[in-house]
């Protein structure tokens, strides 16, 4: 799926990337500041999340309520050095829960990705808007 979108439209981008049925671990890729860490926030509003969500930069992952009882985690690997780190946090039992992961900066821990992941990359246009891709 490709879509080109202005941050005004970034709802309608939530629900048509939910409705894609992706995989429930999801990769982010993309320049600081593009807005994956927005998307996220509609994700999480999208698929039921209350209150206030935020990027997790400090502390690597926040967990969130869902509706129907569903748990979304989302990851900001931008500080990780090493691989390892992530092994210490236990990202082994994120990753496999069967629970939405939503990963800022996975090209930090490329050898710990499980296979079935979805990718979402979003890139700026010179007109402002956004380009998305889900793979």
């Amino acid at each position: 799926m490709e879509i080109n979108f202005s941050l005004e439209q970034i709802e309608q981008v939530a629900q048509k990337i939910i409705a894609e049925n992706p995989n429930k671990v999801i990769l982010f890729h993309g320049e600081m500041g593009v807005g994956k860490t927005t998307l996220i926030k509609q994700l999480c509003k999208y698929l039921g999340v209350q209150g206030a969500t935020n990027s997790p930069t400090f502390s690597l992952v926040n967990e969130y309520k869902a509706a129907d009882n569903q748990i979304v985690y989302h990851f900001d690997f931008y500080r990780l050095n090493k691989e390892t780190e992530a092994l210490d946090m236990g990202i082994d039992d994120y990753l496999y829960s069967g629970n939405w992961c939503f990963v800022e900066w996975a090209e930090k821990i490329p050898n710990l990705i499980p296979e079935a992941h979805s990718v979402i990359t979003i890139s700026l246009l010179p007109d402002g808007k956004r380009e998305l891709i889900l793979s």
